[in-house]
C-alpha cells in the first residue's frame, strides 16, 4: 500500500495545541518528534545509559514536527487541502499560541519501506576466531564460523557494540562446555546464546524489562536452543531478591554484564551471592572514564579483577572472588 506522509514544521510550546486540534479534526494517525520531549526522556531516564549517540542528538536539534499518515488514494487531495486549511486558521484562531512556522512538507512511503528497509543496515559480524552473528532473515556464507541468529529489530544486544563484541570475546576464549551461564542484563539474550552455542549446558538471562524475557526466548529458540537449555526471567536482583529466590538459590560457573556503570555499581555487592571459589565474572558496558568507579565497587564486592580490554572508549574486564 502506497502512503502519504505529511509533515507539519511547529514549536515546542505548540505541540499539545497542534495535537488536539488535528485530533478534533480528525487526523489521528501521526508520529510527535519534539527536541524537548526527546531531552527529558534522556534525562528522566539516565540509568539507562552512560552515552548517546551524538549523530541522535545532533539530528533532533530544532525539531519540533509532526508526521501525518494518509493512505495515498482518491481522498487524498481532499484531506490534503482539508488540513492546509486548518492548518492556515490556527494563528488567528490562537493569536498567542507560538505555533512555528505551521509550514506542510510531503513524501510517499510504501509498507514495505517500513517493514523491511532498516534490514539493510544489519549485515553478518564475525567475532573472535569461532563466532559470527547473522541476523536471522539471512543466510550467508559462515565461513566455518558458529553462527548467533539474532532479530536485531527487536531490543538492544545486535553484536555491533563494542561492549557486547567483548563480552563474546571473552566467552570465547573461557567457555569449555558444561558451564552453568547466568546473564544479568540480557537484553536480546545474545551473551547467553552466545553461551550455549559455545557449550555451556545452561543459561539464565535476567532483565529488568519483561519485553526482553519474551524476545531472548524468541532468540534463544531461533537458534535452536529449548527451555532446557536456556529460561529466560524478569527481575531486579538488587531491589528484588525475594521474587528472584530460585536465582539466588543456586551458583553459577559464568556470570555475564553488559551493561552501564549506574547499574553495575549498586549490583556487584549481590555478585558473591551467585559465585563459586572459581565463578568468573564477565563485565562490559563500562566507558572509560567510569572504569575507576566500578572497579572499586568491584573491589569493595570482594571481588579481584583478573584481565582489562578496552574498545571504542568501552572497558571489558574479567573478574574473581579475591584471595
Amino acid at each position: 500500500m502506497q502512503w502519504l506522509e505529511l509533515t507539519v514544521d511547529t514549536a515546542s510550546q505548540g505541540i499539545e495545541l497542534l495535537e488536539a486540534e488535528l485530533t478534533i479534526n480528525g487526523f489521528d494517525s501521526f508520529i510527535i518528534d519534539d527536541e524537548q520531549d526527546f531531552h527529558s526522556f534522556l534525562e528522566n531516564n539516565r540509568d539507562y545509559w552512560d552515552i548517546v549517540d551524538e549523530s541522535l542528538e545532533k539530528s533532533m536539534d530544532g525539531v519540533s514536527r509532526i508526521r501525518l499518515y494518509l493512505t495515498d488514494g482518491a481522498d487524498a487531495p481532499e484531506e490534503v487541502a482539508r488540513l492546509r486549511a486548518l492548518l492556515a486558521g490556527l494563528p488567528a484562531a490562537f493569536p498567542d499560541a507560538k505555533l512555528g512556522t505551521l509550514q506542510l512538507s510531503f513524501a510517499n512511503v510504501k509498507d514495505e519501506d517500513w517493514e523491511n528497509n532498516w534490514k539493510q543496515y544489519y549485515q553478518p559480524i564475525s567475532i573472535g576466531k569461532k563466532l559470527i552473528v547473522v541476523p536471522q532473515w539471512m543466510k550467508p556464507d559462515t565461513e566455518g564460523r558458529i553462527p548467533v541468529l539474532l532479530d536485531p529489530g527487536m531490543i538492544f544486544g545486535t553484536g555491533a557494540h563494542a561492549s557486547t563484541q567483548m563480552c563474546m570475546l571473552r566467552l570465547e576464549e573461557h567457555i569449555r562446555g558444561g558451564e552453568q551461564v547466568l546473564d544479568l542484563g540480557s537484553g536480546s539474550g545474545i551473551l547467553s546464546i552466545t553461551a550455549l552455542l559455545l557449550g555451556a549446558a545452561h543459561a539464565t538471562g535476567v532483565d529488568v524489562d519483561p519485553k526482553a524475557e519474551d524476545i531472548a526466548r524468541e532468540n534463544a529458540a531461533i537458534n535452536g536452543l529449548d527451555n532446557d537449555r536456556f529460561t529466560a526471567v524478569t527481575g531486579n536482583v538488587v531491589t528484588g531478591q525475594e521474587a528472584l529466590a530460585d536465582l539466588f538459590s543456586r551458583t553459577y560457573d559464568v556470570i555475564c554484564m553488559n551493561i552501564f556503570a549506574d547499574v553495575i555499581i549498586p549490583m556487584a555487592a549481590v555478585l558473591p551471592r551467585f559465585m563459586k571459589q572459581n565463578t568468573l565474572v564477565i563485565c562490559s558496558g563500562v566507558l572509560e572514564t567510569r572504569y575507576d568507579e566500578v572497579r572499586q565497587a568491584i573491589e569493595a564486592a570482594g571481588l579481584r579483577i583478573t584481565s582489562l580490554q578496552a574498545m571504542n572508549d568501552w572497558c571489558c574486564f574479567t573478574a574473581v572472588k579475591g584471595e
